[in-house]
């Protein structure tokens, strides 16, 4: 439906554009709050350079996109005013003046949006708290230059200033434009596209060319200042004259497409308006420039009177970055039922009783925009980024719905400062057409960028996307097409791009041209323009053509490796049985077989050797010297405290069975409150033998760089093997006399024999630690600590094994058996009584 409205609008505009209408007469309205706009509805001054007195500046011809993006201000405002949502009860206003591409004309309307409300005059005011200007809010002017002159002016005053298409760096200075706002994103992010697009297709031969106006000049700054880090060779920088009337202008343009043509450069990146850029390509045509590929931006690349130039098409190439903007919806339309209500002389009669109120802070008239039709603007209307104007309209709208506190019902017309919509511009979202949006701490919104590629079919252009940029660039190669003798990606290098790890040997005169070179082993070359490789340090190591020495990344016995986690899972196995274990004998405490067993000296040996599972943890992770030291301390000590309580036990039963007279006597040095002693005593020894250890040289962590090629292997390495033998053979002492004593004990079948376990514990003792001495001397790999976590398991779970387990079966599952008569003088000999 909206298609056949739109043609049949513009064959009825194409047919009454002989008639003048009254659009100029649209671009202000009165309301509760009023919005100023600065915006090109006019190129091309005729009487700046000859003025000798303060006089009118005149616009000689209309500048089409300029009256869309105005007309694009208009349909949000109205759109708003439409709305029962966002600004219910409040009517806004506008006023939209002409810039005319020049910071001159642009500053009188900038003057007008100041005065005081209600006034011509500007009040000089020591506080400007309270002062009321014109306009609550400013959207545009489009131009860097523009803006730097009144974004100054209007920080002063703190009127927001939300610009639509200013890209400039230095507007991000947050002190300097305190209220200066974009919907566009920075050059900065601009070029930094543009880089990543040149290095994609392997361009490091360019050259450069900008307008000499703020934005030419400082993309083309933040340009070469980036290149530099990112092996991109300027060949050639120039700047297009802005007074294109001057003479001198054409002799430049001559001599910048000659020196294009002598440094055989093919791709052209320009940061230009269109006025220089038109120029600039009209004389590459007529001096019969060679194609190449123009690298354009979003300043010239959508416009038609670039695309309108006389053989446009022999240039070569066009790809360039826009930034991302979906279709305005309701836009076309809306203009479209525009330029069919200014043909009407009713809507014409009303529209101008409108524009003469209050005339005296009006601004120049846009006389051309009542001789255009819709047929002339059509065109460029269908791809016209008019979205950022939208957005701009509506960050304002959203501030100030925040700031009167509107709700549902409606918004309370209440005198609100300038000033005060800074405040809810700064840090809350607003969403239109349901996409959010928010200014960054630039006051910017980045919203990335979409690369196109002028496509040429019969004679029409077509801006077709072909990639996108958003932190990192997207490119659809298939789809580019370059106007070279072969269609193939043309070529523009110096040099062959150096591979990683080589050197660049300079040749010629030029010092971006130079072959490339390898780095042997053992060197590198740390920079992309690095012209000597540079050794390896000791520690390091690197491979042939190697951009950098690696450090050996260190290997141990890591956390989450599944070795280590294959030792944990039966570490806490154990654990979890040792202390089940102890809880029940706890519990049993005061039971026969528990007290025969060793009472409370069970109890401290199991939580000795929970202790001694614990210290597995201490082999896994990164060691250190005091780490190294402390394993085999906390190892010696644990299983020390355990094998004291078996040794008295051990004393205890060899006593009995095998000096049964003098029993009586000693008993009392290892059995009850005394047993304790004896266990006091093997601890104080083990601790007089780990300070032994630790004089003689304890443990170390020890990096070896030998055994791995390219990792350096921390592991604990064993500095006075004397120390430890004395430290460990202190336990294997008490494990021998523990075995002993008790290996050739035995007793009658009606009585628990409770020698069998210890002697079991002690041989497990000997025939796990006997193949890990030589495992452990020989070993210098990260199964070094494998094989200390290994024996500390087996020794543990073979005491808890042929000790206690035994003994928690009979708790459990024998109660019946666990009767002061099985356990009491289990050790004595019995005769059988079935052979009395």
């Amino acid at each position: 439906v909206m298609v056949p409205g739109l043609l049949l609008c513009v064959s009825f505009g194409y047919a009454a554009a002989l008639k003048p209408t009254c659009l100029s007469a649209q671009f202000r309205r009165p309301g509760d709050y009023i919005i100023g706009g600065l915006f090109p509805l006019g190129m091309d001054t005729i009487n700046l350079t000859t003025r000798s007195e303060p006089t009118l500046v005149v616009c000689e011809r209309l500048f089409v996109d300029g009256l869309i993006w105005a007309l694009g201000m208009k349909f949000a405002i109205d759109q708003i005013n439409n709305s029962t949502s966002l600004l219910p009860g409040v009517k806004l206003g506008y006023d939209i003046c002409d810039t005319c591409f020049e910071p001159l004309v642009a500053l009188q309307p900038s003057l007008l949006f100041v005065t005081q409300n209600g006034t011509t005059g500007i009040g000089a005011e020591r506080d400007y708290t309270d002062y009321q200007p014109h306009v609550i809010a400013v959207i545009g002017p489009h131009k860097s230059d523009l803006c730097l002159v009144t974004a100054k002016l209007f920080s002063f005053f703190w009127i927001p200033q939300v610009s639509y298409r200013a890209s400039s760096e230095k507007l991000s200075n947050k002190e300097l434009y305190p209220s200066f706002y974009r919907t566009v994103p920075s050059d900065k992010n601009l070029v930094e596209a543009v880089v990543l697009l040149l290095n994609k297709f392997g361009w490091n031969w360019v050259a450069t060319i900008g307008s000499d106006d703020e934005y030419g000049r400082g993309a083309q700054e933040l340009f070469l200042s980036i290149t530099g880090n990112h092996s991109i060779c300027i060949a050639y920088e120039a700047l297009i004259p802005t007074d294109l009337e001057d003479p001198k202008a054409k002799i430049q343009l001559q001599k910048i497409i000659e020196l294009i043509n002598k440094t055989k450069v093919n791709i052209i990146v320009l940061f230009a308006f269109i006025q220089p850029t038109r120029a600039l390509l009209e004389q590459s045509i007529k001096m019969g420039l060679s194609k190449k590929v123009w690298i354009g931006t979003e300043a010239w690349l959508l416009s038609d009177i670039a695309a309108s130039i006389p053989n446009i098409q022999s240039i070569g190439t066009v790809l360039g970055f826009i930034t991302k903007a979906s279709v305005v919806p309701g836009f076309k339309k809306y203009v479209a039922n525009l330029f069919t209500s200014v043909q009407q002389d009713k809507f014409c009669q009303e529209s101008r009783e409108f524009y003469h109120t209050n005339s005296d802070v009006l601004c120049t008239s846009c006389k051309q925009c009542d001789h255009v039709s819709l047929h002339d603007i059509s065109p460029i209307l269908s791809h016209s980024q008019t979205q950022a104007v939208y957005i701009a309209v509506y960050s304002v709208a959203y501030a100030l719905h925040r700031a009167l506190g509107c709700t549902r019902q409606g918004c309370p017309k209440a005198p609100i400062r300038s000033w005060q919509l800074l405040n809810f511009m700064n840090i809350l979202p607003f969403k239109v057409n349901g996409r959010s949006f928010r200014f960054d701490e630039s006051h910017g919104t980045n919203t990335g960028y979409k690369l196109i590629f002028w496509q040429w079919k019969n004679g029409t252009l077509t801006h077709l996307p072909v990639g996108a940029y958003d932190e990192s660039l997207y490119i659809n190669k298939s789809l580019i097409q370059f106007h070279t003798a072969d269609q193939k990606e043309p070529t523009s290098e110096c040099f062959s791009q150096c591979k990683p790890g080589q050197i660049r040997q300079i040749k010629g005169f030029n010092l971006c041209c130079y072959d490339c070179t390898d780095c042997p082993e053992n060197t590198f070359c740390s920079s992309a323009d690095s012209s000597t490789c540079t050794p390896c340090l000791k520690h390091q190591w690197s491979p042939i053509r190697s951009t950098q020495c690696y450090n050996r990344s260190e290997r141990y016995l890591f956390w989450n490796e599944p070795l280590a986690i294959g030792l944990l899972i039966p570490m806490f196995i154990i654990i979890s049985l040792t202390c089940l274990t102890a809880a029940l004998f706890f519990k049993k405490l005061e039971t026969p077989l528990v007290q025969a067993s060793g009472g409370k000296l069970n109890l401290f040996a199991l939580f000795a050797l929970m202790l001694l599972c614990l210290s597995s943890c201490l082999y896994i992770g990164k060691p250190s010297d005091n780490c190294c030291m402390m394993q085999q301390i906390v190892h010696a000590l644990c299983l020390n405290a355990c094998f004291s309580t078996l040794v008295t036990k051990s004393l205890e039963i060899c006593l009995l069975t095998e000096f049964p007279r003098c029993a009586p006597a000693a008993l009392r040095w290892v059995t009850r409150g005394r047993a304790w002693l004896v266990v006091a005593l093997c601890l104080l020894t083990e601790g007089l033998l780990c300070f032994c250890y630790v004089h003689l040289g304890s443990d170390y962590m020890a990096p070896n760089y030998k055994s791995l090629p390219t990792e350096v292997l921390l592991i604990c390495d064993t500095a006075s093997w004397p120390g430890f033998a004395l430290m460990h053979g202190g336990n294997a002492c008490l494990a021998f006399i523990c075995l002993l004593c008790t290996f050739m004990v035995q007793t009658s079948g009606k009585k628990y024999n409770i020698a069998r376990g210890i002697t079991f514990a002690s041989l497990i003792y000997f025939i796990i630690w006997i193949p890990f001495i030589a495992v452990f001397a020989t070993v210098k790999t990260v199964l070094r600590s494998v094989t200390q976590i290994a024996n500390i398991l087996l020794v543990s779970v073979g005491i808890l094994g042929t000790y206690y387990i035994p003994k928690c079966y009979i708790l459990l599952l024998k109660p019946d058996m666990n009767t002061a008569d099985y356990f009491q003088n289990s050790l004595k000999e019995e005769p059988d009584q079935e052979s009395q």
